[in-house]
């Protein structure tokens, strides 16, 4: 991740040490290749990541859905009809949660649709890589399939960069920490 925290604050109540800001960016940075869905490789076997989005009345929205963390920020995708795609496009808060094997992370922040070609290509071949053959075209990414919740295609790219980070240990020496950016 290219960010780095303003402020680190140690939230826990135990006498862990704080949680290494180095060891958190080093799992986030690894994306596609440590931080998959694919089964056993993580808990409860597997790792899921989940975006928490508000509804117009003030109502959570919570999914499921595939994250790369990749340049200091979570990308992921939405069909345009989506509740979370709508919830996105009228107020861009949100909150994606995952759990890797060292700890739970809870990342609040901004979404935004991304429209750069460039940069959705970038995102295309991350993609591919996880083994999610997309293509790119009119601004979204197509292919054969996708997510049930994704929705039919087009998919659009949405960029949420991290306002906070939250790091909750789930293995020794434990701990939570908590950073802003």
């Amino acid at each position: 991740m290219a960010s780095e925290p303003t402020a680190e604050r140690n939230l826990d109540g135990y006498d862990a040490p704080v949680i290494p800001w180095t060891r958190v960016r080093d799992v986030l940075a690894h994306g596609v290749a440590q931080i998959t869905q694919a089964p056993g490789s993580g808990g409860p076997g597997r790792h899921t990541s989940w975006l928490a989005t508000v509804r117009a009345d003030g109502r959570p929205h919570v999914m499921p859905l595939g994250v790369l963390w990749m340049d200091g920020a979570a990308y992921f995708t939405a069909g345009p009809t989506t509740q979370k795609a709508r919830n996105l496009a009228r107020d861009p808060r949100c909150t994606l949660t995952v759990a890797t094997e060292p700890f739970d992370l809870v990342v609040e922040g901004e979404a935004v649709q991304l429209t750069d070609e460039a940069a959705l290509q970038r995102v295309a071949a991350e993609y591919a890589k996880g083994g999610w053959p997309v293509s790119v075209r009119d601004g979204a990414l197509y292919a054969e399939y996708s997510a049930p919740s994704a929705g039919p295609p087009p998919w659009h790219v949405y960029r949420a960069t991290p306002t906070t980070i939250y790091a909750l240990g789930t293995a020794e020496p434990y701990g939570a920490t908590r950073w802003r950016f």
